[in-house]
Formats: C-alpha cells, structure tokens, sequence
C-alpha cells in the first residue's frame, strides 16, 4: 500500500507506464471477475440504466462490465494504448464505451453528471483526496463512488510469494508487494470527500493461472514491464520461468485472489 497522499508514480523513483504493457493487459489481466459483477448487482450498486463513469479504466474490464449489466458507461485513463485495447475488446462483447484520455484528478465532464463513479484496481495510483473530490463534483446527489480491488495474495510459500521476491530483486524500489487486498485507508478518503453510507464488501476466490499466462500476467503489472527496462523484462521473464519450472511445476498453477470494495453515498 502507498502512502496517504503520495501517487505510486511518485514511489517508484521512475516513470510507471502501463501503456507498454498493453498487450500483455489484453492477453493475460483477466481483469474483475464475473462474482464481482454478480455482488455489485446483489447488493444494488449498480443498476440498469444508471450512467457510470469508470476512473482509471485501462482496459476497460470494470466498464465493460458494467455496461453488460445495462449500465451507460464512460471511462477515463491517462493511457492511450490501453483504450484502444479496451476498444477492441469492446466490440467483442458487443458493447459501447465512451472513452476519455485523461485523469481522475481532472475529469473533463459537467457537475452532477453520473449517477455512480467507479475505480476499478487503480485508487493508490491516484492523488486520492482530489480524485475523490471530482468524483463527488461529477455524481449526481445520492450517487456512488465505488472503489475496487481484485488482488493476488502472497501466502507462506505460495507462488505468489515467490513471484514478489523476484520482482523485488529486479525492482528493489516496488513498494506493492505484501498485500492483503484490504485498503483500510480508502475509507477515510470516502469519508473527507463528504461520502456517507459507507459500506465495504470482501470475498477470496481462485484464479487459475498456466504458467505462460502468470508470466505474461506479472509483466503487465507496474513492477515489471511498466517501469522496467526491456532487457530487465527479458532476464526476470526468464528467473520468474525457472522458479515456475522448479518449485511450481504443476500446471495451472492455483493463485488464490481477494476482491475488496468500498463504497459511499455523495451527501
């Protein structure tokens, strides 16, 4: 987890661009599952013909989601690359997307525009207290911000924790490893933006990863291919393959998951 205030950018000592990871986000981050969608249906945060703007969207998974649940939606992310991914995917599913290139901390949209804001895998990224506080501008009275989180867990021995300390090795400045897939701060940002009703829900899932597919999984991930050089990216795809090959022979590997939300109600 990062600090209060500070973007991840700012942590890393170098420039973290995921749009050189594209590819490996279309093919390889399956993105929020279908039981996160299933439980934001359940427990009313999203309904039918509600206009939703997605924050940081990357590839579109939460925005396409949602759409396919009957929801208007809009997404936003700084990287170019990625939405035109998230297009093609678009129209694979059959859905339409209104794409913006930009960032959560200034969102190019009118006042009491949306009836819910979401930000999917992306709220450490952001300077969360104005990201926060646009989302509250552009949400209707009574609307949503909804904060989620799809995380991979490192437990004693497992390959998720296996795969950290090699990306440690190879980025010793990576700050985001260590997880719990639970973001106790986020909500305080909800509650000094002025949001009420604030509610969390959390729930542990596996996700089943083939070895190529947790290589190419882990590359697209901000400690690797995004802030790594290309020769770094080679030597760790082939240390990551080794210790694959040598402690986690089975194949799919199990990588067990946690989605975690927070949500609140602009007052």
């Amino acid at each position: 987890m990062n600090g209060p205030n500070i973007p991840a950018t700012r942590r890393f000592g170098a420039q973290v661009d995921f749009g050189r990871t594209a590819r490996e986000y279309q093919q390889h981050r399956q993105g929020f599952p279908p039981a996160f969608f299933e439980a934001v249906d359940a427990c009313g945060f999203a309904r039918p013909g509600q206009r939703v703007l997605d924050l940081g969207s990357g590839t579109g998974t939460v925005a396409r989601g949602l759409a396919l649940l009957g929801l208007q939606a809009a997404a936003i992310d700084p990287a170019e690359a990625l939405i035109e991914v998230a297009r093609q995917l678009d129209r694979q599913a059959g859905v339409g997307i209104d794409y913006h290139v930009g960032k959560a901390e200034a969102l190019p949209f009118a006042n009491e525009s949306f009836d819910l804001v979401t930000a999917g895998q992306c709220w450490h990224w952001f300077d969360r207290p104005a990201a926060a506080q646009e989302a509250r501008r552009v949400l209707r009275p009574r609307g949503r911000l909804l904060i989620a989180h799809f995380d991979w867990l490192p437990l004693p021995g497992n390959v998720v924790e296996a795969t950290e300390r090699l990306i440690l090795q190879a980025n010793p400045n990576w700050t985001m490893g260590g997880g719990t897939g639970i973001y106790p701060l986020w909500l305080g940002d909800l509650a000094n933006a002025d949001f009420g009703s604030i509610e969390t829900l959390s729930f542990d899932l596996s996700v089943a990863y083939s070895h190529e597919a947790w290589r190419g999984r882990i590359a697209a991930s901000a400690g690797v291919k995004a802030s790594l050089t290309d020769v770094e990216v080679e030597r760790f795809d082939r240390d990551l393959a080794e210790v694959l090959s040598s402690k986690f022979p089975g194949d799919p590997l199990d990588v067990p998951h946690r989605v975690w939300v927070a949500t609140g109600i602009r007052l």
